[in-house]
């Protein structure tokens, strides 16, 4: 009984720690839609290159970013600091 207690407890940190990551990443869908946007400024280093998110979702005044590391973040094109940096930032090719 104390087992099985125990594991469901666990079950339940893991799933509520799994969600409260996944909330604070920017983390873009393959859907390439914008849900959740940066709230910071992200250094131009460490921006690959950019490109809208896809024009039927419900925030079509998204961009995403994607990142030297991999990751994508999403952010508003109508930030001041994003409209700064576009200047100095590609878009990002069809292969990456």
């Amino acid at each position: 009984m104390k087992l099985i207690t125990v594991a469901l407890v666990c079950l339940l940190v893991a799933g509520l720690w799994l969600q409260d990551v996944d909330s604070r990443s920017m983390h873009v869908s393959s859907s390439n839609c914008c849900f959740v946007f940066a709230k910071r400024m992200i250094p131009v280093k460490q921006i690959q290159c950019y490109k809208n998110s896809s024009s039927s979702c419900s925030h079509p005044d998204g961009l995403i970013f994607k990142m030297k590391r991999g990751r994508e973040s999403c952010v508003l094109k109508t930030e001041q600091w994003v409209k700064h940096n576009l200047k100095k930032i590609n878009i990002c090719s069809v292969d990456q």
